[in-house]
């Protein structure tokens, strides 16, 4: 079975996320630097598939499996310095 969202809620730093297995994730709006400069009507405005969440507005899409494994925006995140 394909665990997937149910529902997303934000409080001011955490998105909330539930899941179709009943677990609930909290996860800093810190690791998603989009979310987090979003407006509550933007961060509202999302559309949940399968596999995942989706802010067409923000240009911002996050996977289930990616949040269960504990990964952030890895797009924004600064590189490492050898």
């Amino acid at each position: 079975m394909i665990t997937s969202a149910k529902d997303v809620r934000f409080d001011e730093w955490t998105m909330w996320v539930e899941l179709s297995d009943g677990r609930t994730l909290g996860v800093p709006l810190a690791w998603f630097p989009r979310l987090l400069a979003a407006s509550s009507e933007q961060l509202a405005n999302f559309e949940l598939s399968t596999h995942g969440i989706h802010w067409d507005e923000l240009d911002e899409d996050l996977s289930i499996e990616g949040l269960l494994a504990g990964r952030g925006d890895v797009a924004h995140r600064p590189s490492k310095a050898a």
